[in-house]
């Protein structure tokens, strides 16, 4: 793994997307229409409307027309909107054609100074960020346009009214690497919910040659709703998240052992309009430090640091009963899942794309299913346990 940006700048890199993240919810807020919440109101007024104004104000949706359908994908995914403005929604057409600029502009902004400067070590990271947010901001505008004219066709989904205190999972994954000979994996996991903390875990064992991958850690709530309490609130919430990791390559002879920490914010988009109600938009910045172990002497090419970004934009599939889920479609800057990087005609290495899903089916049970595609393709499928229930 060969680092991306020095750990100084890295550091400055979250700093700068992090500001992005916490911002966004109120921006959006304050351009729905909804009244000004202040600056000192509590988490709850910041990140969601209550259960009663949820109840008594339904979201206006336009109706289902084929034809705004068909422009959003031609010429739409190029000028975002179009299929809004066709179907007669100006007002979220106007709020996309402004994502689409944003995005654009940011790009502009961080990618022509990389160009300029030879992409310097000395600002790369700050660049790098902001151009990585203006892509995250045009997928995120693309896929809105596409979901804001196809939404009417069928009941919006909403936010789970609560999740169970522990998941147990067990699954199994396939993995097409041409760089390994691995290829099957046992999948184990587990997740359990508090007020504000989340702890997960998951281990990913190849039988045959018993290549490993134990990741652990949690996520902290800064804003939101606990998911043990969503009920009321439009699922929108700001996360500190911080994992370890250890994946052991017995074939090859070396292991890597990684920490990172990270922001992970979600965006219900019917704060953008109600026409994206039953959606939601997620960005993650982070970084983390990692190390190889192989045999020969310690040295500073062991030491490695890696920028972490992700964005999705994804659907809440439950509508209040005991079916409750998300889908979402997604990209992973990151190199070294199992999924890994493709490297781009210009030399360089972007990410892997995917798309994941799960939701409980009952009380008790449930399944979840991912597929990813970047330097190798991975596929997994598991059934999960849900324990606690409702209490």
């Amino acid at each position: 793994m060969v680092s991306e940006l020095p750990l100084r700048s890295r550091w400055g890199a979250v700093c700068l997307s992090g500001v992005l993240l916490f911002s966004t919810p109120g921006l959006a807020r304050a351009g729905d229409g909804s009244p000004e919440v202040p600056v000192d109101a509590p988490l709850q007024a910041l990140v969601g409307p209550s259960q009663q104004s949820l109840a008594q104000v339904p979201p206006e949706r336009p109706d289902f027309k084929p034809l705004a359908v068909a422009v959003a994908v031609v010429p739409g995914l190029l000028f975002h909107g179009l299929g809004p403005l066709v179907a007669g929604d100006r007002h979220t057409a106007k709020r996309l054609f402004a994502l689409e600029g944003a995005g654009l502009g940011l790009i502009a902004l961080g990618g022509v100074p990389i160009a300029l400067t030879g992409a310097s070590r000395r600002t790369i990271a700050p660049l790098y960020a902001v151009t990585l947010a203006g892509f995250s901001v045009l997928g995120i505008s693309a896929l809105a346009n596409l979901y804001a004219v196809t939404a009417p066709a069928f009941d919006a989904g909403v936010a789970p009214p609560l999740l169970p205190p522990l998941e147990l999972e067990v699954g199994y994954q396939y993995v097409n690497d041409a760089a390994f000979d691995y290829r099957h994996f046992l999948t184990v996991g587990a997740q359990a919910r508090f007020d504000s903390l989340r702890l997960l875990g998951a281990v990913r064992v190849d039988p045959s040659e018993g290549n490993t991958q134990v990741r652990l850690g949690g996520a902290w709530r800064l804003l939101g709703a606990p998911e043990r309490a969503l009920s009321g609130t439009d699922g929108s919430a700001l996360d500190v998240e911080a994992f370890g990791q250890f994946h052991r390559y017995p074939t090859e002879g070396f292991a890597l052992i990684s920490g990172e920490v990270a922001l992970r914010g979600r965006l219900a988009m019917s704060r953008i309009s109600p026409a994206m109600a039953g959606s939601f938009a997620e960005v993650s910045v982070g970084t983390s430090a990692e190390a190889y172990t192989y045999p020969g002497a310690v040295s500073d090419g062991n030491l490695h640091e890696q920028l972490l970004f992700t964005f999705g934009y994804g659907v809440w599939l439950g509508r209040g009963g005991p079916f409750r889920g998300e889908a979402m479609l997604y990209y992973d800057h990151r190199k070294d899942s199992f999924a890994g990087g493709i490297r781009s005609r210009g030399g360089g290495i972007v990410g892997a794309f995917g798309l994941r899903g799960r939701a409980l089916l009952t009380d008790d049970w449930g399944v979840a299913a991912e597929v990813q595609g970047g330097g190798a393709l991975v596929g997994r499928l598991s059934l999960i346990r849900a324990l606690g229930g409702e209490r």
